[in-house]
């Protein structure tokens, strides 16, 4: 008799709302068993991400309830604006805290687990194209995402031989409850949406299939996947824009 294949457990932490409520969805529309880390509902298990000992339990409970999580999904993250002149510290470790040591201590707590349970798996984590394209008034946010890539790097180079695979999508502006309900189809989204090549902002759903997809290639480890439509292809002068406005596009 064949062996029958192991279950898929999966987490998406952050999983609540925006990209992670998309991606704990399609997860579950494959059969998996999803549970959901968040600070807010729904949720499956309550997880502050700035709270390490939240985390640990969150991971006990977890391996408790249904059993060893393989495909971990790490979504939780906060935005963040103001120059560089003005941010308090307080703001910056509190982004820093939200955005990169909790990522680290999650998919440390889990990946420690598997190690340890001889178990291979996969964790994306949510990065964004910030952390390689300059935004003025978002220094905070960029250099946070600017940490957590190199940290699934690293971590993914220290994992491998474990099993492990480590890697991250970088979303570009997505609709989600980051913008705070800013219209899509006026003012500055707008504007971004006219310099993403596909023109448009990125949905949730697009996100998450991208997400699905790096947890299922299995030669792939340390990289950051961006889905963004091509909004990262354009020089922040925009010169191409500028000539579609007056001239429309070129056939």
């Amino acid at each position: 008799m064949a062996e029958q294949a192991r279950e898929i457990v999966a987490v998406v932490v952050g999983g609540a709302s925006g990209i992670g409520a998309a991606v704990a969805a399609r997860q579950r529309s494959d059969g998996a068993t999803v549970l959901v880390w968040d600070v807010k509902e729904p949720c499956d298990i309550a997880c502050d991400v700035a709270d390490p000992a939240t985390i640990e339990s969150a991971a006990t409970s977890t391996v408790d309830r249904v059993g060893l999580p393989t495909v971990v999904t790490v979504c939780a993250g906060i935005g963040h604006s103001g120059l560089l002149l003005d941010v308090d510290p307080d703001e910056w470790d509190r982004v820093m805290a939200v955005n990169v040591r909790g990522p680290w201590l999650v998919m440390r707590a889990l990946a420690r687990r598997m190690i340890d349970s001889g178990v291979a798996g996969s964790i994306v984590a949510t990065s964004s194209v910030s952390a390689h394209l300059v935004d003025r008034n978002m220094g905070a946010y960029c250099a946070s995402k600017a940490a957590l890539n190199m940290t699934v790097r690293v971590a993914a180079a220290e994992w491998a031989s474990s099993g492990v695979r480590v890697n991250a999508v970088g979303p570009g502006v997505t609709d989600t409850p980051m913008l705070g309900g800013a219209p899509v189809d006026r003012g500055w989204l707008a504007k971004v949406a006219e310099r993403t090549a596909m023109g448009s902002i990125g949905s949730p759903d697009a996100v998450a299939e991208a997400i699905v997809a790096l947890h299922g290639l299995p030669w792939v480890t340390g990289q950051v996947l961006d889905a963004d439509g091509g909004l990262g292809l354009h020089s922040p002068i925009d010169s191409y824009a500028e000539v579609i406005r007056t001239q429309g596009p070129h056939r």
